[in-house]
């Protein structure tokens, strides 16, 4: 059993009630446990942060940044072992572990460490001088999809800004955020500036959210949880950013190349098995083109077989739990029982002791379907098609989310221009390239702030202005 709490800079082992246990989801055999952490030791995570911040607020932000590149170094010279890590947790395959889980944490870490050397502290206009000043103490509160870069979307920009952090992993994940806090401890930070909780959510994650001493609560997972943690930070007057859930709509627009859309759309979809907030679930296509996208789909289909994550041939692994996979199953029954066509896959579980789905194509859906409603987080594809673009719009917007979103047009101007009218904050255009420093997060019912860049750096601020 390892230690999974990190508090003022030493180590102790869980005093809470909860232990822990994590099971690979490729054959559901117990890869380790943590004892989860009290409310006691919860408290006290913040208490430490507190007392932390008035040095790490005034230590140069050039060596705050440092830092930053040098856990980044540290995480990088170690990618094969956390890639590994990650795969046995969420079931992600080793290449994607490798580019993403690992990858992905590293540029975060390194960009947002540049966003902040380049960011202006102190603007003069008229008779007064606007300042940004670190909030505070910020509890940042993990899920386990993508559970390194989470944590890092997090905890980068609230070190480089000044603030200081307590963070709660998802409990799935808790053996990656221990190993990373490894690295945090051996890059020597000042005692408190950075803390760990392993726990549950409505026992650690609440105590955290409730203390009087955090000034922020940055949240990603599910709506319901975060109207949850929302309730609970509006009582104490604490800011709040939140990155919830996910439908995003790929829209193929008249013009589309669909030999390149369509693959490109499937395998975004396909994404670490489907468990990726923004994964672009819905494909609205015109109707005119649904016979030449169900058959590029079909082929495309055939690369992703259900298989050991840690085999390099792979292209779909598992999904993180045994809950997470009969819900992504009763989805797909749900999805017959509404009369959505099966183009590919259906509820049959895959061979072996793992918690694999098997990957599913519906067609012939309507905009109002639940499978098309509601985030199902899984290998799962819904194929809309529309009779007029104003229509494709229509449906792209008929959605309590957003989140992310992609436009395909042989004509970029056209597709910008389409872009543009749909209410997410993130949209891809003829598969543009996700970017670390671009902003991330939701409009409606995906959350409010963002991360990533300098725009997730302004969360991690407060501003005062100095009137002459």
């Amino acid at each position: 059993m390892r230690d999974g709490v990190f508090i003022a800079g030493a180590w102790s082992t869980g005093a809470g009630a909860d232990e822990l246990t994590e099971r690979s989801s490729t054959d559901d055999q117990v890869i380790g446990s943590v004892q989860a952490a009290s409310v006691d030791q919860a408290d006290r995570a913040v208490e430490a942060a507190a007392a932390a911040f008035p040095e790490w607020s005034a230590t140069p932000r050039a060596e705050r940044t440092a830092k930053l590149h040098e856990i980044a170094d540290a995480l990088e010279a170690r990618t094969d072992e956390f890639a590994e890590l990650m795969s046995r947790e969420v079931g992600t395959t080793l290449s994607i572990s490798k580019a993403v889980q690992v990858g992905l944490a590293v540029r975060v870490l390194r960009s947002t460490a540049d966003a902040m050397d380049e960011l202006s502290l102190s603007e003069e206009d008229e008779n007064f001088v606007v300042e940004r000043e670190p909030i505070g103490v910020v509890v940042a509160i993990t899920p386990w999809n993508f559970p390194l870069h989470q944590i890092v979307a997090k905890l980068a920009p609230a070190l480089a800004s000044g603030c200081t952090v307590v963070v709660k992993p998802a409990e799935l994940t808790s053996l990656s955020a221990i190993a990373f806090f490894e690295l945090i401890d051996v890059a020597g930070l000042p005692a408190g500036t950075a803390n760990l909780v392993c726990g549950v959510g409505p026992v650690v994650g609440e105590a955290l959210v409730r203390h009087p001493l955090v000034n922020m609560v940055s949240f990603t997972g599910s709506t319901a949880a975060g109207k949850r943690v929302g309730e609970l930070a509006i009582n104490g007057v604490k800011k709040l950013a939140l990155e919830l859930g996910g439908k995003s709509a790929t829209v193929l627009l008249e013009d589309a190349e669909l030999d390149r859309a369509v693959p490109s759309s499937l395998s975004n979809c396909y994404l670490n098995s489907g468990q990726v907030c923004s994964a672009l679930t819905r494909l609205i296509v015109m109707r005119s083109h649904l016979p030449r996208v169900e058959e590029l789909l079909i082929k495309a289909a055939q690369r992703f077989v259900p298989g050991d994550p840690l085999d390099s041939s792979t292209r779909l692994g598992p999904l993180v739990s045994a809950v997470q996979r009969d819900r992504v199953i009763e989805y797909i029954n749900i999805g017959i029982a509404e009369g959505a066509r099966v183009l590919v896959g259906g509820p049959a579980r895959p061979e072996g002791s793992g918690y694999f789905v098997t990957p599913t194509i519906f067609t012939d859906v309507a905009a109002d379907m639940r499978i098309a409603q509601e985030e199902i987080f899984g290998p799962v594809l819904v194929v809309i098609p529309v009779d007029s673009e104003v229509e494709a719009l229509a449906v792209a917007n008929n959605s309590a989310y957003g989140l992310a979103g992609a436009v395909w047009s042989a004509d970029r101007d056209h597709a910008v221009a389409f872009a543009r009218k749909i209410r997410t904050g993130q949209v891809a255009i003829n598969g543009g390239a996700f970017n670390a420093r671009a902003p991330f997060g939701g409009y409606k019912m995906s959350g409010n702030g963002r991360e990533l860049g300098k725009y997730g750096l302004e969360e991690f601020f407060e501003y005062k202005a100095l009137v002459y």
